[in-house]
């Protein structure tokens, strides 16, 4: 069976919350085109990170188009290959090709250096999505000199960490409502979303395990 976190992962930004202003700022960027663009997408675990960075895939490339990659994976033969790859448009009706490149504190320094110059020569028919944790960026950029000339490159995109409390317990209500998991108020959510730090997946998780049927 399919775990909660993903089965009630959002496929539509009517269907993030908690994350208003990262919202605003995309709806920006995206009127001058995401084509062309490398994005760097931060955040706290649970919060959102890789959602968000496949919908900003999915707005602008078709699914054939989209491809998934872990940072550890990215050597710099894989990098020239990617860029080679880059240089062909996508398939379909919409042409433009995304990478997702997830867990981006994973880049080695090596990689980070081929990146730099792929990012400088990025074709229009294709975006790049980065995303990593706040505290993965933080070591990525302490261990790596060239991370900072990295990120200077993309456009950011921080998650908030404050105010999450009460609009992740709420959708976390609603979801235990419709998979007949709860039993409890509202506040007992707001102290399941404090207790696991405002992380989305780890609350859902619980309530699967049944933390909120009534007792």
């Amino acid at each position: 069976m399919t775990p909660l976190h993903e089965q009630y992962r959002p496929t539509c930004w009517a269907d993030v919350v908690g994350q208003d202003k990262a919202l605003a700022r995309i709806r920006a960027i995206a009127k001058r085109g995401i084509g062309g663009r490398a994005v760097w997408v931060s955040g706290q675990s649970g919060t959102g990170k890789t959602t968000i960075g496949r919908l900003l895939a999915h707005d602008i490339a078709d699914t054939a188009n989209i491809e998934e990659i872990d940072a550890a994976e990215c050597t710099p033969a894989y990098l020239r290959d990617l860029e080679r790859r880059m240089s062909y448009y996508g398939m379909g009706q919409r042409n433009v090709r995304a990478f997702l490149v997830n867990e981006a504190h994973g880049l080695r320094k090596d990689a980070i250096r081929q990146l730099l110059v792929l990012l400088e020569r990025l074709p229009d028919h294709v975006c790049i999505v980065f995303t990593t944790t706040c505290e993965g960026q933080e070591a990525l950029f302490e261990d790596a000199i060239d991370a900072n000339p990295l990120l200077s490159r993309c456009t950011r995109i921080e998650l908030s960490r404050q105010g999450l409390a009460k609009p992740f317990a709420e959708r976390a209500r609603s979801i235990a409502e419709s998979e007949g998991l709860n039993g409890r108020p509202i506040e007992a959510y707001v102290r399941l979303a404090q207790r696991c730090r405002n992380n989305l997946r780890a609350m859902l998780m619980e309530i699967e395990a049944g933390a909120m049927v009534a007792e």
